[in-house]
C-alpha cells in the first residue's frame, strides 16, 4: 500500500504562497489557522530558502501518542486525520509536533481554544466521505476522487511534491542529480562566476 507524504524541494520553492492560498480556498480554513504556511529561512541574505510547511503525516506521528482522548488516527495510505468530535482543544498535539501542524481557532488556556484543525491531506475525516458535514469539519476529500492535494497540484514551481512516498523520493533524487551542488551546479558560472568554487 502506497504510503502518501509531502516534501518540498527548498531549492524551487518561490515564497508565492498558492500552496496556502490554495488550501484555504479548497477546504473553506477558517480565518487564523493556516493549515500549511510557507517558512522562509536567512530571508533576504544569501542562501534564503523556503518551504512550504504542513502536518507531515509522521509515520510514528507524535500528535497522535500525547492525545489523551485518541482522537487521531492512520488511513490505509498513512495519512494522520483525527476526529473533532473527539478532540478536547487540550494543545498536547501542538506541543508534540515538530512542524507546529495543530491550531486552534482561538487563543485561550486549556480546553477554551476550541477544535484542533490541521492539514488533512485532502482526504477528508471520519464522517462518510462526500457529505455536507465532512465537508464543514474537514473540508473537501480529493482522495477519495483519485487527485492529490490541492495545495501540490497548484505549485506552480512543482517544489511542493504529495503522493507516494517511494515514488515522491525518486523524483527528488532524480533532480538532485540533475542540477548537482555547488561549483557543479546548473549555472553556477554563469551566476557567480568561473573563479568561485564550493
Amino acid at each position: 500500500m502506497a504510503r502518501m507524504k509531502f516534501l518540498c524541494d527548498a531549492d524551487r520553492c518561490i515564497e508565492c504562497n498558492a500552496c496556502v492560498t490554495a488550501c484555504k480556498n479548497e477546504h473553506d480554513v477558517p480565518w487564523g489557522i493556516n493549515r500549511r504556511r510557507v517558512v522562509t529561512i536567512n530571508d533576504g541574505k544569501p542562501g534564503e530558502r523556503s518551504v512550504s510547511m504542513a502536518c507531515m503525516h509522521c509515520t510514528d506521528a507524535p500528535c497522535m501518542a500525547v492525545c489523551p482522548v485518541s482522537c487521531f488516527y492512520n488511513t490505509a495510505d498513512g495519512v494522520v486525520l483525527h476526529s473533532k468530535d473527539l478532540c478536547i482543544g487540550c494543545g498536547y498535539c501542538f506541543y508534540a509536533c515538530p512542524f507546529g501542524a495543530p491550531q486552534y481557532p482561538r487563543i485561550g488556556n486549556f480546553g477554551s481554544r476550541g477544535k484542533m484543525d490541521k492539514c488533512t491531506y485532502c482526504a477528508g475525516g471520519p464522517e462518510p466521505d462526500g457529505t455536507m458535514i465532512q465537508y464543514e469539519k474537514y473540508g473537501n476529500d480529493r482522495l477519495v476522487d483519485g487527485k492529490l492535494p490541492l495545495c501540490a497540484e497548484m505549485c506552480s514551481t512543482k517544489a511542493l511534491l504529495a503522493g507516494d512516498g517511494d515514488i515522491i523520493a525518486q523524483i527528488y533524487k532524480e533532480r538532485v542529480i540533475a542540477r548537482g551542488y555547488g561549483s557543479g551546479a546548473w549555472a553556477w558560472t554563469t551566476a557567480y562566476g568561473a573563479g568561485i568554487k564550493v
